[in-house]
Order: structure tokens, then sequence, then C-alpha cells
């Protein structure tokens, strides 16, 4: 008989709106930390050993903030409908923004980031991936100096860029960022030519959410419909479609792989969290907590297994944190 799913292990209120995005910090000295971006356009640091909230970055103008991540233990990104990207300067109290990344997208693509490393001067530098005021249009830019490092767009008219996904292949060569459009499409992109390198249909409807697994060459996309869909990159770095998983009910917010690459969860409009195996996509627990629409999933980085939990935020303005698998 199979084991009922857990219950939350708690719940974070007080966020007064609903919680569009999610990211941990627990890898650094001090306390684990998780980001949370509201509706209202509010950043919350939540102190995990507390579980109380620590600081309040308000640098939206009351615009929804749509994601939510960080450069290190105390540079954190926001991005927000207010077609801004900024980076904040935190920890002792601080909490000012230092410089702002102007976007001109009123769209809903949430931006993605990848670290280069430290450089000898200490801090090092990232790329910034981010949809354009041309909607169709992902640009690439470098942090701190905001210097322009690429220009992606469609030879042929594929809609607006919904989501995207950049990392660096073990190649060596340069990084790579596959993206989701309107048209239900996947592009991979050469991020340092600026250029194509495949593409693949997986959707019928826009691709509302992917991920991507750099150790398995695999990614996983989610669209309105009740459909996930996996694919995965050959050796010449061509997409070709995977599994197929068909869901209760349509609707899909965000997708995440854990880090140790065993499980993934999805964020469902039917109020639900879902958790596969991601080897091949079996279904292993359907998690209710929540009563609204669950918008955000995020996997903590912590350095101990037993320790690692899994955050949902929802419209119904709640965090859920849960425990699962965390077997080793």
């Amino acid at each position: 008989m199979a084991r009922p799913p857990p219950d939350p292990q708690f719940i974070l209120r007080g966020v007064g709106a609903a919680v569009n995005a999610l990211h941990f910090s627990c890898d650094s000295p001090g306390p684990p930390l998780l980001f949370s971006g509201s509706a209202k356009g509010a950043v919350h640091i939540w102190n995990l050993d507390t579980r109380r909230s620590e600081n309040v970055l308000d640098g939206h103008g009351g615009s929804s903030v749509i994601w939510v991540d960080t450069l290190n233990r105390e540079t954190v990104l926001s991005q927000g409908r207010d077609m801004r990207v900024c980076l904040w300067r935190v920890g002792e109290g601080r909490g000012e923004v230092s410089d702002c990344v102007y976007t001109g997208s009123v769209g809903f693509c949430q931006c993605c980031v990848l670290s280069r490393g430290s450089s000898s001067g200490g801090g090092g530098s990232s790329l910034l991936a981010y949809a354009s005021e041309q909607m169709e249009e992902v640009k690439v830019v470098e942090l701190p100096s905001k210097v322009p490092v690429s220009s992606l767009k469609p030879d042929k008219k594929l809609g607006m860029v919904m989501c995207l996904k950049m990392w660096q292949p073990d190649s060596g060569e340069g990084p790579l960022l596959v993206a989701g459009y309107e048209d239900g499409s996947l592009v991979l992109w050469d991020v340092s030519l600026g250029r194509p390198l495949s593409s693949l249909s997986v959707h019928p409807e826009p691709v509302m959410c992917l991920t991507f697994d750099p150790s398995r060459q695999r990614g996983v996309s989610g669209s309105a419909e009740n459909i996930i869909r996996s694919w995965a990159l050959d050796g010449q770095l061509n997409l070709q479609q995977q599994e197929t998983v068909e869901l209760l009910n349509p609707g899909i917010s965000q997708l995440c792989v854990r880090g140790d690459g065993k499980i993934l969860a999805s964020a469902g409009w039917d109020h639900q969290v879902r958790v596969f195996g991601w080897k091949k996509l079996k279904p292993l627990a359907v998690l209710k907590c929540h009563s609204d629409m669950v918008l955000s999933v995020a996997f903590s980085d912590h350095s101990d297994p037993a320790k690692r939990l899994m955050a949902a935020g929802s419209k119904d303005q709640r965090i859920s944190f849960w425990s699962i698998y965390n077997q080793t």
C-alpha cells in the first residue's frame, strides 16, 4: 500500500501578496535563507532557523516581483514588472539598491543568471539573460559591468520569449541558453556566437516554464495544458523530444529539478505540487496544502542532505516547506 503524502514541515505567512518567486541560499556561513518575491513588489529575506523575515527589500514601486536570485551572500537580484532588474546590497541589516538593469520588457519571462566564477579581483562576473522590449529577443549582459554580450533573436516569428535557462557546458565552450516561445517551441542558442543551434516544437500552446539539467543534458517544460514534456540534447546539440507525462489538471507555473538530479517538482494551477522521479518522470507524490494556484517551487542547496527542503509559493500568500525523498 502506497504511503500517504507528507504534510508540510512548516508554513510561512506574512508576505501579504501572491508569492511569485523563490530562491534558497543555504551554502554560506550564517543561517539558511529563503528569498521570496511577491505580487506587491517586495522581496522578503527569510531566516529559516528562526522562520521569520529578516529584511524586506522594496525597490520596484509596487510592481510585481517575478524572479529572485543571488550572485553571492551579499548581492541579491530581483526582477519586477516595472521593467527593471535590481541589484541589492544586503547583509548586516542593509537593503539598498546598488544598480539596475533596464529590460524594457513588460512580459512575464523570468531572467536567468550564470556565475562565471571568481576573478583575481575577488568578485568574479556573471551573465544575466532577459527578454528585451522587443519581446521575441533575449539580451545577455555581463554583471556587474552591464556590458552587452549578445542579442538572441530568431529569424522566424515565434512570438514572445516566455522562459529561459542558461548554463555552461562541460566542454568549456561558450554558454548555452534554451528559450521557450509563445508558439510552443524551444530554441537552443550559443550565447557567445549569438546564433541558434537547434529548435523543437514541444507544446501546442506557449511554453510557460522550463528547466534544464546539464549533468544529464536533459530538460523539461510545461504550459497551460495538462502535459509535462521532457527533451534532451544529443551529441550534436540537437533538441530531441523524450517522455511525456499527462497530469489530471491543466496549467504548470514552474518546474524545478533538485540539485542531486533525483527528483523534479511542478507548481500547478490546481493548487498542488507534484513530485516525479527525474530519471523516468515516474509520479511519486502529490502535495496538497495550498488554497490557490502554486506559482513557484524551489529546492534548497543545503550541504547536509537531511536538511534539504523544498519550498512552494502560492497565490494564497503562503510559502510551504517540505522534506521529501532526502534519503541518501
